[in-house]
């Protein structure tokens, strides 16, 4: 029985990532096999059904997902992301430091992976923070907030990406309505947050060992407009093709706009570019840009991995029929599809830990329903990304990334981090109904 299978196959993967500490893509190579033979495949057609999964699914990602980490890295590196932190800082002044913190954190959370992201701008938070006479969480919490929202709900992040590439969503209406989400998402689980707590309850120790970031010097880093196009450039130029599509879709610039607006040729303009801006226009030599460039792509080739491994899974579901099953069943269901798309993203997530993988498996189990019940592909990714990043414990890095990173007890962590995440999953849900209504 299909959904026995399936059931079955989930089990598996939690108790190998679980109890054996397996790693996820191995893991997730081992339940396609096992799912694929329970439904009647032949393990040489499972293993093929896994192969084509693996292929199809990297070969549509691995040129965003890259282009992604070596635009986040080439901005770290130059002080891209510190002169838009500062000027942000400077421009609304102490009182309205928190919004400038949120603001520089959203901006740049676009380019950057949700670690790399706490890695630029924890040691600003606590620049910030000190220079402002707030306690680190005020400012801390925040950032965080944008950081991991922008993480589950805006491509070319790994997650919505490799989740729209099973849904066949339009990578650019997922970006315009994953920004729309993004907002009260961040607003609410970030500032408004905060205001719950008392002012001691937001205080924390600055570990001194990670408290030594590179400060750039003026002169060193590139300036505030260069900083923010660049770092923008690939958000505007798919903006730019989805307008057109939207407003002037007959027009005789439309194969142009078609062309900048792929997201793998944005990124690619947008690495082009700033190899330029944050490289040779700030004396950099050449080796050391392309060194910036081999550290950015060493540091994604397990997430890589994994996104594979949930794309294996999804092609054997397909290649065994799973998902002709699920769609008949889906016809005749009541429940809005975009809710149980979240709801097994959620479950998977709390169980898992990995936002990627609870995002990609709920993916490929949910892929049959876009067909059978006419929903918006794209909202169905953002239903799985906000299911992905909801309440984060023990079992998620990003748990402990935060933990240590603000030096907090297990208890506090949950009371901020972990409260804090699934919020922002809660108001995504929201408003991935809401939009809903209007289609």
């Amino acid at each position: 029985m299909p959904i026995l299978s399936i059931c079955i196959g989930v089990a598996l993967l939690l108790v190998l990532m679980l109890a054996f500490k397996l790693n996820a893509f191995i893991s997730l190579l081992i339940v396609s096999l096992v799912v694929g033979i329970l439904e009647g495949m032949t393990p040489n057609a499972a293993m093929a059904s896994i192969q084509s999964g693996l292929g199809g699914t990297l070969g549509n990602l691995t040129i965003i997902i890259v282009f992604g980490a070596i635009l986040g890295k080439l901005m770290t590196d130059s002080g891209g992301a510190q002169r838009i932190a500062m000027t942000l800082i400077k421009a609304f002044g102490k009182k309205r430091v928190q919004l400038a913190a949120v603001l520089t954190a959203s901006v740049v959370g676009i380019a950057l992976f949700f670690e790399t992201g706490v890695v630029v701008l924890i040691p600003l938070v606590f620049t910030i923070a000190i220079a402002a006479g707030v306690p680190v969480l005020y400012i801390g919490m925040p950032v965080i907030a944008a950081l991991i929202t922008m993480h589950g709900f805006v491509p070319p992040h790994p997650g919505p990406t490799a989740v729209a590439s099973v849904f066949e969503a339009n990578l650019g209406k997922t970006l315009i309505y994953g920004i729309i989400i993004a907002i009260p998402a961040i607003i609410i689980g970030g500032p408004l947050f905060t205001k719950l707590f008392k002012k001691e309850d937001l205080e924390a120790d600055i570990p001194k060992e990670l408290f030594n970031p590179k400060e750039f010097k003026e002169e060193e880093m590139p300036g505030f407009v260069t900083s923010l196009l660049t770092s923008l450039m690939p958000v505007i130029l798919i903006a730019i093709k989805v307008f057109v599509e939207i407003f002037m879709p007959k027009s005789s610039i439309m194969p142009v706009v078609d062309f900048i607006g792929n997201p793998a040729v944005a990124l690619l303009i947008s690495v082009i570019l700033a190899i330029f801006t944050f490289g040779l226009n700030r004396g950099k030599k050449m080796n050391e840009i392309m060194k910036s460039l081999t550290d950015s792509v060493s540091g994604i080739a397990m997430i890589l991995l994994i996104i594979a491994g949930g794309g294996a899974f999804k092609q054997v579901l397909i290649d065994s029929h799973i998902d002709q099953y699920i769609a008949g069943i889906m016809a005749e269901s009541t429940l809005s599809p975009l809710i149980l798309t979240w709801l097994i993203a959620a479950i998977l997530r709390v169980a898992i830990g990995s936002a990627t993988v609870a995002g990609m498996t709920a993916a490929g189990i949910a892929a049959p329903l876009v067909g059978a019940t006419g929903v918006s592909p794209e909202l169905m990714v953002l239903a799985a990304g906000a299911g992905s990043i909801t309440f984060s414990h023990v079992n998620d890095a990003g748990f402990w990334i935060y933990k240590e990173y603000f030096n907090l007890s297990i208890g506090k962590t949950i009371k901020t981090w972990s409260v804090m995440v699934t919020i922002i999953s809660l108001v995504g849900l929201a408003g991935v109904l809401i939009i809903n209504m209007f289609l």
